[in-house]
């Protein structure tokens, strides 16, 4: 398997305003963006590209929405994923409570889903430790009884941001190159298709029955059939960015994820 690429689904769950956005935006471009600060609304996918080892591995790294009236939603996106970031703020302890929900969720429906918690805004403790309000340890037990690793970081200083994404990356490739010599079903795509596209297919519908694409043609528009209701689903790629936006039209209006 020498040299092989490796793609990962990675999902970011968590509470609104536990700073999932920030995170990747650290992450996958550096920076951090001063408020004032937008929901996501869906979800966003960026992707990254690293080298693990001999291996590249692409981080496919979908950003969800926080807010419960997407809840639902969020399901469609961490379908599949191999990875999940969940999130809570050290600041807010009802961001922890709605982690758990999330790991419960990802325990009930993606069983493989390798689950890594991550503690949020670390900068505002050290400006302040009286404003902590989830123990480290409460969390650490916590972690060890879902089997779960866990990280405290900070988007605005960098603090264990990079770390995390790649014990991410390494984790998934160990797992992978185990399955390999086992001969059980891994992650590793021969062929190379890129993570939008496989979600895309997964979730496209023709009349004729799913649609399995191998490129992204200009202006493409698929019907996605969601929570009994046929929605049509389009995007466009934002260069500058480098972040995909999916538009979902249902009903005559358009609500843009991402």
């Amino acid at each position: 398997m020498s040299g092989q690429r490796v793609d990962v689904k990675v999902v970011m769950l968590g509470k609104e305003y536990v700073g999932k956005t920030s995170l990747v935006e650290r992450y996958v471009h550096d920076r951090f963006l001063v408020g004032p600060y937008q929901n996501t609304i869906g979800a966003a996918f960026v992707a990254k590209v690293m080298c693990v080892g001999d291996r590249t591995v692409t981080l496919g790294i979908w950003d969800t929405a926080g807010s419960e009236r997407y809840e639902a939603m969020s399901r469609i996106y961490y379908r599949g994923a191999k990875a999940a970031i969940v999130c809570y703020d050290l600041t807010d302890s009802s961001s922890f409570e709605r982690a758990k929900f999330w790991v419960k969720e990802l325990r009930s429906l993606e069983e493989g889903c390798q689950i890594y918690l991550c503690g949020t805004k670390s900068d505002l403790l050290e400006e302040d430790r009286r404003r902590r309000r989830v123990d480290f340890h409460d969390v650490q037990d916590y972690a060890d009884n879902i089997k779960a690793q866990l990280f405290e970081t900070s988007s605005k200083t960098g603090q264990s941001v990079d770390e995390l994404f790649q014990k991410v990356a390494e984790d998934y490739v160990s797992v992978a190159a185990f399955q390999v010599m086992t001969g059980q079903r891994c992650g590793f795509e021969p062929e190379g298709k890129p993570l939008l596209l496989q979600l895309l297919s997964s979730l496209s519908h023709h009349s004729s029955g799913p649609v399995e694409l191998d490129e992204f043609p200009e202006g493409l528009d698929l019907t996605l059939v969601w929570a009994g209701m046929v929605k049509r689903l389009s995007y466009s790629r934002c260069l500058s960015q480098q972040r995909w936006h999916l538009p979902v039209l249902a009903h005559g209006t358009e609500e843009v994820l991402g």
